[in-house]
């Protein structure tokens, strides 16, 4: 891992997620609950190959997520958030917020935004809960 400018949490941050990118997958991730390269590839924001495998390996090399191999398809790996991956969930929560509010055309769905607004920390423990359960959507 490379060594950051300075020691600013600002700073911190931004030497992990300067770019659009490394959102989207942590997004896709945490809301779509989407585990391989091949899902990730297929995201709406049209991800070029070399980046996609770039950012994945930043975030692994910073411990944000994690890399196995499917155990039904070992030619495939699973992408999945650590325990500093989950903890993103509120600033993604609150980004979500902010674009919804301020994005005449956002997709978010309004009765989402309305329920992050109403009790966050509510929302927080759903999504949680949800990506330890395959068969639950978190975006209802």
């Amino acid at each position: 891992m490379k060594t950051n400018r300075s020691h600013c949490p600002i700073n911190f941050a931004l030497e992990i997620f300067g770019d659009k990118w490394t959102l989207l997958i942590i997004r896709d991730l945490i809301f779509f609950k989407k585990k391989t390269y091949g899902a990730l590839k297929n995201s709406p924001e049209g991800i070029a190959t070399n980046i996609l495998a770039n950012r994945l390996n930043l975030l692994e090399d910073t411990g944000i997520i994690t890399k196995r191999q499917d155990p039904k398809n070992t030619k495939v790996y699973l992408y999945e958030l650590t325990q500093k991956g989950i903890d993103l969930i509120p600033v993604m929560l609150e980004m979500s917020v902010w674009g919804a509010t301020y994005d005449a055309k956002t997709a978010a769905p309004p009765t989402i935004i309305k329920r992050i607004k109403k009790d966050r920390e509510a929302m927080i423990k759903e999504i949680k809960a949800a990506l330890k359960n395959p068969q639950k959507k978190i975006i209802k």
